[in-house]
């Protein structure tokens, strides 16, 4: 009864007794591979810092605006439930589930066609797609030669396969993509629109030429848009006998004129500015002390991994 009794103390000193000739011949193992593990850490810790000292500055510039939806596109259906059941006896829709112009033109901001726009009527191809660093002291920017030779204002670069020595309208656009930001704020409903760009200067103009464009944008849409609903409106109250669809149309007629008198007078159609767009001083990218201490644990995690592995498969042989 004693003996099985003692069993168990005898095992589990025994599995004590493992675990701790495990653990030492991991030490063992580190410390015979800690000369690997060293120099592989300093290696990848130099590689780091030098990668982020290479990387240049780059700045973002932020403009806070507040989405005008006083005179838009969007009066009809306002109307919508009021003169709805009327309309629809004339085969009418007041679009009552239209999306918001504010919606639309953040939509249309990040689209190809508007950047392609963009990009040619501010002539931002070489700014954009030639640029590779800033000079502070000058307020320069400094173009990658290999791509563009600022001197004979030609574009050089070596170029892909499928690709034009001129960089494509689709490249054009992924580089602004990667560099624009419109976000809007769900609580407060307010639209932030950023551009990160090696010179803070630039992106604070790339901002305001946004906003500009965006709002012209939509100004213009939203004029041509309610001048075929009045010549639509007019021409269907000429062509109804009956008194209440004529009240129909001649209030729908009444917010048209509306809508375009508020588009012509206001330049801020879309985007009402909150906050303007500041050149930044201080650097929003890269992190350098981040890139530096990511790199060096890397490198130290994988020697210690190498070194384990290499040791242990070798314990086993």
């Amino acid at each position: 009864m004693s003996d099985q009794q003692n069993q168990p103390n005898t095992n589990e000193i025994r599995h004590n007794y493992d675990d701790e000739i495990d653990l030492v011949r991991l030490f063992s193992i580190v410390w015979k591979g800690k000369w690997v593990i060293i120099a592989v850490t300093l290696v990848f810790a130099i590689a780091s810092v030098s990668i982020a000292l290479y990387l240049p500055d780059e700045y973002k510039a932020s403009a806070v605006v507040q989405p005008n939806e006083s005179g838009g596109a969007g009066k009809l259906s306002s109307l919508a439930g009021q003169f709805g059941g009327i309309a629809s006896l004339a085969g009418i829709k007041l679009g009552a589930n239209e999306s918001s112009d504010a919606v639309i033109a953040m939509e249309v901001m990040q689209s190809w066609g508007f950047a392609e726009e963009f990009i040619d009527r501010h002539e931002l191809a070489v700014p954009l797609f030639g640029a590779q660093n800033w000079e502070q002291s000058t307020n320069t920017l400094r173009l990658d030669e290999d791509l563009y030779d600022s001197q004979k204002g030609l574009w050089v670069r070596q170029a892909p396969k499928g690709k034009t020595v001129h960089p494509t309208s689709w490249e054009l656009y992924q580089a602004l993509k990667e560099r624009v930001r419109v976000e809007q704020n769900a609580e407060t409903g307010l639209v932030t629109v950023s551009v990160i760009h090696y010179s803070p200067y630039i992106a604070k103009k790339w901002v305001d030429l946004l906003l500009e464009d965006i709002n012209h944008h939509m100004k213009t849409r939203a004029l041509k848009e309610t001048q075929r609903n009045i010549e639509y409106l007019e021409k269907q109250f000429e062509n109804t006998s009956y008194a209440e669809l004529r009240a129909v149309f001649s209030e729908l007629i009444q917010e048209e004129h509306k809508n375009k008198m508020l588009a012509q007078v206001s330049d801020e159609y879309i985007f009402k500015t909150i906050s303007k767009a500041k050149a930044p001083e201080e650097r929003y990218k890269p992190n350098r002390v981040l890139i530096a201490v990511v790199g060096t644990l890397l490198g130290g995690f994988l020697s210690l991994f190498c070194v384990l592995l290499l040791g242990l498969t070798r314990y086993k042989e």
